[in-house]
């Protein structure tokens, strides 16, 4: 397409500096290219070069599968084989292939390769997926410099470094991109970072001004350049390079780079040059693998198979003694004592004269008989329950949000029982119980209040204290029914985002009529030019929208064009608005010449911006904190200080953010002087570069003249109050972390019932005349030293508080602390008294504090209280606090993101996450618990009926079992009901759950997988096991077994053993499950059934294949009344001690759920009652 078809987009952003544009000089780090980590040497435009034939740089194609086809089957095995479970049934399995098996190796190396089978099909379907997506993203399509100017579309894949590529709107950059020009004149575009940092703001890329013209597809005819620059590294934010072109040298700056899967927003499209390219892309330097979390139950699972282990080692060890014993006295003076295995005539293994080494071997064939108390499939059966529950979680349609479309999503579900026993929930508070989605309410400006509105914080309040909100504006005579009236005026407006300003003395333009007009007008004029947001006007309706870096500064802007001042138009140089003209009563177009953008980030707290009217006045408009705004105003420019103080107190009641607006006029000189160096220290790329900017703008940033203060509400999230009542009510403590200022924590913690009234509050801060008497010497050892003094006085003196309170009150504690405080309290000799505090209350309050900060409170709360902790949060700030906890929780919200691709569970709001923990929580908790317990019940039950038999076999090795009636119990005929149960089981329903949340701390205090619950339930595998080997041996014994008078072998013995075995362990199951379905009914009488099945399918085959279970079940057991009588009375005797049990329990010592179910089931409706008892 020719320049003549093109319009063209004519924006110079060159001198809009904090956009990091113009010429970059070559300073410190530019000195160190070419050297090491500074290496990389790049021909742009030059594929076939031989010179870059030698420079093995990485393809553009990524893989972030975990296996590959040749790969796969030894790392895949080698990971199976790493847990010690595995790896004893594998030497078991290759010991089954010596003489020393009781049983045959094909039955023991099946079973075990079904289990790791499944297991590996499970790992390669998961990794096939990641593969699908891998050649997704590796075929995307993409624009190249084919030559001769010719561009034509490849793969990403296809790419090299080098090329030269053609980007366009919305679409995704393939790799890391030097920027060379775009459809603007000035090579500028704007970018979406939201894949790399979460933020969903637009950021400004500027190309350099030599490659600019270079918008055509033509020009890449002849284009050559080298680019000599860093090495591949993870850092988002710093590019250090040069570019050599048409014999001139150009310095680089991370201005001109487009990181791969960023997204090209606002721009038609942009020519770029492959600097980095698949794995040495920097997004993919940044994709590490998540810490690796594993839930309490499952460590604690591996220590009772140790527990196991160690069990079965001591049986063997005693067998093989006792059957050492034995051998040794086999042959007592030529007598035979167990003359049918023939002492006299034996191998190694009865040899009488070697009984120590016949005892060592029988030791490792007692080890393979035994080993059935490990239950082979409990690991594979756990990650198929998980996964399943992790469906369910996905699936609950009362935790899908319609609005954004988007459900909650468990991205682990190694996680899943961890919901049921969290302690302490951690949370941010902006977009985590507020919506990030800001209100402008009330003003003050000039000394006055403006705005009616009553905002969440106070209506909870009025409904707490059954008072009405007294407003306390300037018509404070006004009546709360006129108050009301204008709030519910019908000529109010309908609703608008960003809008929720009520005073008619300024809409309408009749802000004219104050006594202020001319401040009120500067006040407005500050909205409109003092940010950085993009305007869209839309071309039918004439309406504009804006894209704004945050939605506070959205906020702003569309307050200011409601009140009538319209921010309509950006350019290079010059922002655009309409404003109203009191005179005319029209609007009027100015035009305000942008000079220098003095942008905001954290530690200045503040934004600015230089501009010059259309009068010729240079004007620096500045809007921040008030804890950096007052102290640079001028002595003439206090003159609200007093009122304006007062009110930002009241507004930080309310629960509203705060920022001071002021303003200055700057004259030629010391514009230019300022200028002139904020141009040197802006365009430089040195390490200390941010530093320089800020040292730079802190001196311009004074003598500012006061105009007033702007509050914005941020509003709860639907839901959030009763969220936070109800998980309190469950016991679980909340700690919120937030950068708010105290009071505005102080007044939300109302607002959404984490502080309640009647609630004492600790607050431990610095804001006290001791150390402001400090700061204002400007001794900084002295103020440090002060400070942790009074932290620890302020902390015992909390402690004290609180212990002196114990015994005479029931009354709850809140704490509340800064960030300053919090930075000493978090020191090695003071946090453990701080977390000995914060445990103590009912709630925390962490005011003022950093990303880090939160992640260090949640690593304290982690490992010095031992329990379980979950973090939520919804933006990258709150990364650090998901990863360290136990359980992270992203919000999906407005911040991108980063805080959900570095969570375990993703949700869409915070009420969700009731649900999420005292409904799935704790029926994982639950179910994962008991299957567990079952696990080792049933295998204990089976495993140790091979013992008793052993002991009355003299210890000699024989299998009480066919062999494959051993190989198919843990896999065919006691996993699926157990599974069931992990999957589908409810000790209460949801319904009842939320209605009594007390039921969660069930979960909390470990009650169901405690070391006395595991040791009861293999106590009762122990009990069932005794009973059905001596019920069956003394029943079948002496008397005749069937019609014919005949007595019962040992294969009839062992069948009837082994069918008394599956009928129990399933009725077990059906007397422990509190939830019947019908897969359930299906999955316990189908495995009774099909045990009966296999045993009459496998008596049929050939005595070879079926050996002593040939015929055994049609021929004698079947048409045995004996054998349906005792199978049926030891199924019933073998229940009645856990049936007893139970019932005593129930009924003397109830749990929390069996409250619950006997509320249930009795119908007793008086649920407050009930809760008080339960509680």
């Amino acid at each position: 397409m020719g320049a003549s078809g093109r319009r063209k987009l004519k924006l110079n952003f060159s001198k809009i500096y904090s956009f990091a544009c113009g010429k970059t000089t070559f300073k410190r780090d530019h000195a160190q290219i070419g050297g090491y980590g500074y290496s990389r040497v790049v021909l742009c435009n030059e594929p076939d070069s031989s010179e870059e034939g030698f420079r093995y740089y990485a393809d553009n194609s990524v893989r972030s599968t975990k296996y590959t086809a040749a790969t796969f089957l030894p790392k895949s095995l080698f990971e199976q084989f790493r847990r010690v479970a595995n790896f004893f049934f594998l030497v078991a399995g290759i010991l089954a292939f010596t003489k020393l098996a009781p049983y045959t190796a094909v039955s023991a190396i099946l079973p075990l390769c079904l289990i790791i089978g499944g297991t590996m099909v499970k790992e390669g379907i998961e990794d096939w997926r990641r593969k699908k997506q891998d050649i997704e993203v590796n075929n995307r399509r993409i624009i190249l410099h084919k030559g001769d100017g010719i561009f034509d579309y490849t793969e990403w894949k296809n790419l090299r470094v080098g090329d030269i590529v053609k980007v366009k709107k919305d679409e995704f950059f393939p790799a890391d991109l030097l920027l060379l020009s775009s459809s603007y004149e000035d090579a500028v575009c704007y970018v979406e970072t939201m894949n790399l940092d979460g933020e969903t703001n637009l950021k400004l890329k500027q190309g350099l001004d030599v490659t600019s013209s270079l918008n055509e597809d033509f020009n890449f005819r002849d284009f050559k350049a080298t680019v000599k620059c860093e090495d591949p590294n993870a850092n988002l934010y710093s590019f250090v390079g040069s570019m050599e072109f048409e014999g001139q040298k150009y310095a680089l700056s991370p201005q001109q780079l487009l990181l791969r899967d960023s997204k090209l927003r606002n721009t038609e499209y942009i020519f770029g040059a492959v600097i980095f390219t698949g794995h040495d892309t920097k997004v993919i330097q940044n994709s590490t693998d998540p810490p690796s979390k594993r839930s309490k139950i499952e460590k604690k699972m591996d220590k009772i198979i140790y527990f196991l282990f160690c069990v079965l080692f001591l049986i063997a060890f005693i067998g093989s003694i006792l059957f050492g014993i034995s051998t040794k006295d086999d042959l007592d003076n030529g007598l035979m004592k167990r003359w049918y295995l023939r002492p006299d005539d034996s191998t190694i293994f009865f040899d009488p004269k070697r009984a120590a080494a016949a005892a060592i071997f029988h030791f490792l064939t007692a080890l393979m008989l035994y080993n059935f108390i490990i239950p082979i499939s409990l690991y594979f059966s756990i990650e198929i329950v998980k996964v399943l529950q992790s469906i369910f979680i996905n699936q609950d349609i009362h935790m899908y949000y319609e609005e954004t479309n988007k459900p909650a999503y468990a991205r682990t579900s190694n996680l899943n029982e961890e919901l049921g026993q969290v302690d302490t929930i951690l949370s941010d508070k902006t977009g985590t119980l507020t919506c990030n989605s800001m209100e402008f309410i009330k003003c003050s400006i000039a000394g006055v209040a403006y705005g009616r509105g009553a905002t969440e914080v106070e209506q909870a309040i009025d409904r707490s204290n059954r008072s009405p909100i007294i407003h306390e504006h300037a018509n404070s005579f006004e009546s709360e029914s006129e108050s009301d009236a204008i709030r519910e005026s019908p000529d109010r407006k309908e609703s608008i985002k960003g809008f929720n300003f009520i005073d008619e003395r300024i809409m309408k333009g009749n802000w004219v009529n104050e006594p202020n007009t001319d401040v009120i007008r500067k006040f407005f004029r500050l909205l409109a030019v003092c940010h950085t947001a993009i305007p869209e006007v839309d071309e039918d309706t004439g309406n504009v929208s804006y894209e704004a870096e945050s939605p506070d500064e959205a906020a702003f802007v569309i307050a200011a064009r409601e009140i009538g001042f319209k921010f309509y138009n950006r350019t290079q140089t010059s922002l655009s608005m309409y404003e109203f003209d009191p005179v005319s009563g029209d609007e009027v177009e100015r035009t305000y010449k942008l000079l220098n953008v003095l942008e905001f980030n954290s530690s200045r707290k503040r934004m600015s911006v230089i501009v010059k009217d259309e009068e010729g006045r240079i004007l620096l408009l500045c809007k921040g904190a008030d804890s950096v705004m007052f102290e640079r105003l001028a002595l003439n420019g206090r003159e609200f200080e007093e009122k304006t103080l007062e009110h930002v107190r009241e507004y930080a009641d309310a629960g509203l953010r705060t920022l001071i607006l002021a303003y200055r006029e700057l004259d030629e000189e010391e514009y230019k002087e300022f200028d002139n160096m904020f141009s040197e220290v802006k365009n430089s790329v040195t390490i200390d570069r941010e530093t320089l900017i800020e040292e730079v703008s802190d001196k311009i940033e004074r003598n500012l003249i006061l105009l007033g203060a702007t509050a914005v509400e941020d509003k709860l999230q639907n839901g959030v109050p009763d969220c936070i009542d109800k998980l309190a009510k469950a016991r679980i403590k909340i700690w919120v972390l937030t950068g708010d200022k105290m009071e505005t924590a102080i007044n939300i913690g109302y607002s959404c019932r984490l502080l309640r009234q009647g609630m004492k509050h600790i607050t431990i801060h610095l804001e006290i005349p001791e150390i402001r008497a400090l700061e204002k010497v400007g001794d900084k050892m002295a103020i440090i030293k002060a400070s942790r003094e009074s932290v620890l006085r302020q902390i015992s003196e909390g402690a004290i508080l609180l212990s002196e309170s114990r015994g005479t009150s029931q009354q709850a504690f809140a704490l509340i602390i800064d960030g300053k405080s919090l930075a000493y309290a978090l020191e090695d000799n003071m946090k453990n008294m701080f977390l000995e505090l914060a445990t103590r209350c009912a709630s925390v309050i962490c005011c003022r504090s950093s990303p880090k900060q939160k992640a260090l409170v949640t690593r304290l709360v982690k490992s010095g209280t031992g329990k379980t902790t979950l973090a939520i949060g919804d933006g990258a700030n709150d990364v650090g606090m998901l990863q360290e906890a136990h359980v992270g929780v992203g919000i999906s919200g407005v911040e991108g993101m980063q805080a959900v691709m570095s969570s375990d569970i993703a949700i869409a709001q915070f009420r969700y996450l009731e649900r999420l923990l005292l409904v799935h929580g704790h029926w994982c908790y639950r179910r994962m618990s008991s299957m567990i317990c079952y696990f080792f019940y049933k295998n204990i039950t089976f495993g140790f009926t091979l013992f008793l038999y052993e002991v009355y076999a003299s210890f000699s090795g024989q299998p009480a079992y066919n062999d494959w009636f051993l190989s198919f119990y843990s896999v065919f005929f006691s996993s699926l009901p157990v599974i069931a149960l992990g999957v589908l089981d409810q000790d209460v329903s949801a319904r009842y759950c939320l209605k009594f949340p007390i039921l969660y701390q069930e979960g909390v205090q470990n009650i169901l997988f405690s070391w006395r619950r595991i040791l009861s339930w293999m106590l009762n595998g122990f009990i069932s096991a005794i009973i059905i080997f001596f019920f069956c041996t003394k029943a079948m014994g002496i008397q005749a077994f069937d019609e014919e008078g005949r007595t019962a072998g040992k294969d009839m013995l062992a069948a009837t053993m082994y069918t008394c075995v599956v009928w129990v362990v399933n009725l077990q199951m059906a007397l422990a499950i509190r939830y019947f379905t019908l897969i359930q009914h299906v999955f316990i009488w189908g495995s009774i059934a099909f045990w009966h099945l296999f045993l009459l399918a496998y008596g049929a085959l050939p005595p070879s294949i079926s050996t002593n279970a040939y015929k055994v079940f049609i021929e004698t057991l079947a048409p045995s009344p004996s054998f349906w009588i005792v199978t049926f009375f030891v199924a019933i005797s073998t229940l009645i001690p856990y049936f007893s049990c139970s019932t005593i329990q129930m009924w003397f010592f109830p749990m929390y759920h069996e409250m619950v179910q006997w509320t249930r089931y009795e119908e007793k409706t008086n649920g407050p009652e009930l809760n008080t008892v339960i509680q």
